[in-house]
């Protein structure tokens, strides 16, 4: 599709189905407009939802019947029982204990793994490939699977709770900093290697002051993570908050659940807003 006085236009499979259209311009010249794929994408869109509604067996009409059952659950969470903030503090340290040593050992262990996962530092294509497989398998776990699997090994309580939210933290951590590293300036580190310094003494001097504002950021983001994650491990026997939630949940008691949301909501902003201002010290 094409004239003297127009390049040719490369045809896609939607430039077959669609022609484009041919506009003459008031000089004489012509032009070639491809159609908007706009349309196509909306009407793939709406066909998509529309399954997914038949699929799920998505009902509009009982959320609006159930909503005044919905209104009078949040009106006994947001009157929570304040009598039982005692019974809230124990569970509620045992979760901030657990984010707090499974976010420590889960980012330690992230930083070599990372640093073999890397190809500008890693010339190994077996080792990275083995090392990426691991965290790819690892992420794909929810925490839930992975604190389940830990309590029937290593038996109920917290250990199980920190264990799962170490390994979580082990696999979002290495991953994100395998990509930072890849990112970094190797000048430094091949000049230190040039002057005869062996990988790890290269990698320390040159490497490590580029990376280190991102891993401690990247812990931080993890941790606050971790402090919502770890409040319901309790459903498959890990401790912390989940234990008190479910109990609140199955007796029915929803001021008492408000107490105990409103602990860890208070206790999450007090994190993230800690965790923002460090971070804003390490940019």
């Amino acid at each position: 599709m094409e004239n003297e006085n127009t390049a040719p236009l490369k045809l896609t499979w939607f430039d077959r189905i669609f022609k484009p259209q041919v506009i003459t311009l008031p000089n004489g010249h012509s032009t070639v407009r491809r159609r908007s794929r706009a349309p196509l994408i909306l009407l793939l869109l709406l066909i998509a939802v529309w399954l997914s509604l038949q699929m799920t067996g998505f009902d509009l009409s009982l959320i609006v019947r159930k909503f005044n059952k919905l209104l009078d659950l949040f009106v006994k969470l947001f009157h929570p029982k304040w009598e039982f903030f005692g019974k809230v503090v124990g569970p509620l340290v045992d979760t901030i204990k657990m984010s707090v040593l499974g976010t420590v050992i889960g980012c330690l262990v992230a930083l070599p793994v990372a640093v073999l996962s890397s190809t500008n530092i890693c010339r190994s294509r077996i080792i990275v490939g083995v090392f990426r497989f691991i965290l790819a398998l690892i992420r794909t776990l929810p925490t839930l699977v992975i604190a389940l699997v830990c309590a029937l090994v290593f038996g109920l309580g917290t250990f199980a709770g920190t264990l799962a939210i170490a390994i979580f933290t082990f696999g979002i951590v290495a991953k994100m900093l395998y990509e930072s590293i890849e990112t970094i300036d190797m000048g430094p580190f091949e000049a230190m290697e040039a002057l005869g310094a062996n990988k790890f003494q290269a990698f320390w001097s040159a490497c490590v002051p580029q990376i280190l504002p991102v891993y401690l950021s990247h812990s931080l983001y993890c941790f606050e993570m971790n402090v919502r994650a770890s409040a319901i491990l309790g459903y498959v026997g890990a401790g912390g908050l989940g234990i008190t939630i479910n109990e609140r949940i199955g007796w029915r008691d929803y001021n008492g659940l408000g107490m105990v949301l409103l602990s860890l909501f208070v206790v999450v902003v007090a994190i993230e807003f800690f965790s923002e201002y460090l971070r804003k010290k390490l940019s």
